[in-house]
């Protein structure tokens, strides 16, 4: 049985489902072809290892030269572990992944967050600020650092200024609201780490 299914994040949009609007995000799931097939004799452990076509050869045919030079077909690979291999899973063909995933599933999105760059306190940790009337200096300054000032030191842990974002994250228990038909894309309610473009992995809870 396969663990999970890397895609896309497309973007949010929202849907009627059973009379409500729900808020959902699209994932796409084309354009994954099996690599390699690492086995226990051989690698250790088993599992799939997908490639994800670049644009320029989606229409092509697998032929033996995506396997010889991989870095030039494909944009990025990955691995899914399984426990009873499936069946019908050959290097150069893509998973049927409408066996696993189907309307109502609940699954388990994992991703790396939006990076921000460098933030300052307010933004990275939703610090208050001080006051907003004339004649304050504080305004956006985070304030004391600590007890430890005078030895140069600061409190390991504490809350300050610095990189924001960039971190993996999984959003637990998200319903799976529609499975388009004409495309490999599927709606999942709520919100998934990442922006528009970046690589998810989703996986049943």
């Amino acid at each position: 049985m396969i663990k999970g299914l890397w895609g896309k994040k497309i973007g949010m949009t929202s849907v009627f489902a059973q009379d409500k609007m729900v808020p959902v995000t699209a994932i796409d799931l084309s354009n994954w072809v099996v690599t390699n097939i690492r086995t226990q004799q051989r690698d250790g452990y088993e599992a799939l290892q997908l490639g994800c076509l670049r644009k320029r050869y989606v229409p092509e045919q697998f032929t033996s030269a995506w396997i010889k030079s991989p870095n030039k077909y494909f944009l990025v690979f990955k691995e899914i572990r399984f426990t009873d291999k499936p069946e019908q899973v050959e290097v150069g063909k893509s998973l049927d992944w409408k066996i696993i995933l189907s309307e109502g599933t609940v699954v388990d999105v994992s991703g790396t967050t939006k990076g921000c760059g460098f933030a300052g306190g307010m933004k990275r940790h939703g610090f208050s600020g001080g006051p907003k009337s004339h004649g304050s200096n504080f305004k956006r300054i985070p304030g004391s650092v600590s007890f430890m000032r005078s030895q140069g030191r600061v409190i390991k842990g504490k809350r300050m200024a610095g990189h924001m974002g960039m971190a993996s994250r999984m959003m637990k228990n998200l319903a799976v609201v529609q499975v388009m038909q004409d495309v490999p894309v599927i709606l999942v309610k709520g919100s998934v780490p990442g922006k528009a473009g970046s690589l998810v992995f989703v996986r049943k809870a």
